[in-house]
């Protein structure tokens, strides 16, 4: 099986396009989505509906619930708040129903589902060292885990006969195979809005068959989301942070 995996979106549908195009080339039999669908772009409803046309399995991201009024906002900061309070009444009620059926973890035969950790995915926490995938280890009981949230890349890997000992790929781009390994962690990044200094659209692929995993990356049209940004009155921080991937 060949399973596509998006990370946060953050209603960024010309990044999120520009992925698709490629993925549909890659004969992908599954798709993932690891929340934060909405949030800080300027196009949630198309970008939830690319989603929902895909038939991606998706989880809860913290934006997502924080648009629907689940989550409260005073932990955002001021950007990430505005940008909440601006897309909330941009949704269409068929919106706000796809966001509320999500659950914070989804789990299948092969791979889970999380927005932050499995360590208590309810608090939305960040996956970002060695420390943090131990305790999603834990909790996961498949031998893939697909994660978002920090928009940075990186992939974790465990044996099971040394469940401590962690591997840790932490690269923008790679692709490795994850054969001889009970478990794996990954976190693709960003879609929509990259933070690891590179501003080209992340996603991954994960071939189960081969035991292959790769992080992989696409330029998209950041001007024509930057000028979207603008256009909406969403704060100015969100359209520049486009071009440097901060």
């Amino acid at each position: 099986m060949r399973i596509a995996i998006l990370g946060d979106i953050h209603a960024n549908l010309d990044a999120l396009l520009t992925v698709v195009e490629v993925l549909q080339r890659e004969n992908v039999d599954a798709w993932v989505q690891v929340g934060d669908i909405v949030g800080y772009g300027p196009e949630p409803s198309a970008c939830i509906d690319v989603v929902r046309e895909l038939g991606c399995v998706t989880c809860l991201g913290n934006h997502d619930a924080a648009v629907l009024g689940r989550l409260d906002t005073s932990y955002f900061n001021t950007v990430a708040r505005a940008a909440v309070h601006w897309t909330a009444p941009q949704l269409r009620p068929a919106d706000r129903e796809f966001l509320n059926e999500l659950q914070l973890v989804v789990q299948r035969d092969e791979f889970t589902a999380v927005h932050g950790t499995l360590h208590m995915p309810e608090k939305f926490g960040y996956v970002l060292s060695v420390v943090e995938a131990l305790e999603s280890f834990e909790h996961q009981q498949t031998p893939l885990c697909f994660v978002g949230h920090s928009h940075v890349p990186a992939m974790y890997l465990r044996r099971e006969e040394s469940p401590r000992d962690i591997h840790v790929v932490p690269h923008s781009e790679a692709e490795i195979s994850y054969r001889g390994f009970d478990r794996l962690l990954m976190n693709v990044g960003s879609v929509g809005q990259p933070r690891d200094e590179d501003p080209r659209a992340a996603y991954g692929i994960v071939d189960t068959d081969l035991q292959i995993a790769s992080i992989r990356r696409v330029h998209y049209d950041i001007e024509s989301v930057q000028h979207k940004i603008r256009e909406a009155g969403l704060p100015e921080v969100l359209a520049n942070r486009l071009a440097l991937g901060v």
